[in-house]
């Protein structure tokens, strides 16, 4: 009879947990009320809160997507589209800590491109070769070292030259002739003086004086023993060949200077892909070390093929404020062939595992669907969808 009870009791209290548990999870899972609504009053980014703004979409500065912030201080309302059963949460805290950063797939006007390497040559056309011009000895050289930056009318060097001394001479002396002669009736006297003093002039200014050091010889009637040599152009000296004491010819060159405000890049093209690249083609050229990047055109092809490494020399001319690219120096080069629209997306987004490439979609609240993606040609940052993506996504 006991054992009866006892089993009677263990049932009924089975029966009232069970009956609970039932009750507890039928009625938490019934809805309470009507869905809030929260009005949403503008959206930030997530990292740096001071930027705003009236629609949806995805920082400038970092690439992180823009959260909304609402009216009532309400949170953002949960995504009801179904998730896919692959999609995996990544909490926004998570999301900035790894340095997530989003984009959209969109129709782009692009075309094939191919990217090859580059370097970073002078401008033949910027180079100034500095010269005496005539014999003489070196007296004192303020530009003392490869690598200085001169201005024009800089200084240089000082020099001792006979012929110089000479010329100098003469031409006062042609002056002379011709403050005697202005006043002669014999006018053919009067036309031949200036003109020796005209020549005279010229001869100084083709042995390198120039004409502030020409109207200081007029001034003083005086020859300078040591003439001062000024730059010719500004630019960086590349080659020196001049120091005090030294003898001089004139053909010696005593300085090389080069402008680096303009620079070329040289880009070696396979032979292969030359039959593509034309003149006038836009092209991109990234720094090493550095997200910037810079555009060009392409100005010459060499006519003919290295015949080491078969390839073709393709020149880009550009203009080299900053100092931002150095002769010598390897870049990346892609040149744009042309094309028509395409469905891009930045080439960071695509994960390539070989035989699989992978992107993750974005489908709100933190969810990513990773979705095997067939991809095309890669030009400039982008990367071709060919498959597995819509426009928007």
């Amino acid at each position: 009879m006991r054992i009866l009870q006892f089993l009677a009791v263990v049932i009924f209290a089975g029966l009232v947990f069970v009956g609970g548990f039932g009750y507890g999870r039928w009625y938490s899972t019934k809805p309470t009320g009507a869905k809030t609504e929260h009005k949403v009053m503008y959206y930030v980014d997530p990292m740096h809160t001071w930027y705003k703004s009236d629609k949806p979409g995805i920082a400038p500065d970092c690439g992180m997507k823009l959260e909304p912030v609402y009216a009532d201080g309400g949170g953002e309302q949960p995504n009801t589209e179904p998730k896919p059963d692959n999609a995996i949460q990544v909490p926004d805290q998570q999301q900035h800590l790894a340095g997530v950063r989003y984009g959209t797939a969109e129709w782009s006007e692009g075309g094939d491109s191919i990217r090859v390497s580059g370097r970073v040559m002078p401008d033949e056309t910027r180079a100034t070769r500095v010269q005496a011009r005539t014999d003489g000895w070196i007296t004192e050289v303020s530009t003392d070292f490869v690598g200085k930056f001169v201005t024009k009318g800089q200084q240089m060097l000082t020099l001792y030259s006979p012929e110089l001394l000479n010329a100098q001479q003469e031409y006062l002396l042609a002056l002379k002739a011709k403050s005697v002669m202005q006043h002669s009736s014999m006018q053919e006297s009067v036309l031949n003086s200036a003109a020796l003093v005209e020549a005279g002039r010229r001869r100084l200014l083709l042995l390198n004086l120039t004409e502030a050091q020409i109207e200081e010889i007029e001034r003083t009637q005086k020859p300078v023993q040591s003439v001062v040599f000024y730059a010719p152009a500004s630019g960086y000296v590349t080659a020196r060949n001049a120091f005090p004491g030294q003898r001089v010819t004139p053909e010696t060159e005593l300085f090389s200077l080069l402008d680096l405000n303009g620079v070329w890049v040289v880009a070696d093209v396979f032979e292969a892909d030359a039959q593509k690249v034309r003149v006038g083609q836009e092209a991109r050229i990234a720094i090493p070390g550095s997200r910037e990047s810079l555009f060009s055109r392409v100005t010459f092809i060499q006519p003919q093929v290295d015949p080491a490494t078969r390839t073709v020399k393709v020149r880009l001319e550009l203009l080299n404020p900053k100092m931002q690219l150095r002769p010598d120096m390897w870049v990346d080069v892609v040149v744009n062939l042309g094309g028509g629209r395409r469905l891009t997306v930045p080439a960071e987004a695509v994960l390539d595992a070989g035989n699989v490439k992978t992107i993750f979609v974005d489908r709100g609240n933190g969810y990513f669907e990773p979705r095997a993606v067939e991809t095309g040609a890669r030009f400039a940052d982008r990367v071709e969808i060919l498959s597995g993506l819509k426009a928007g996504e």
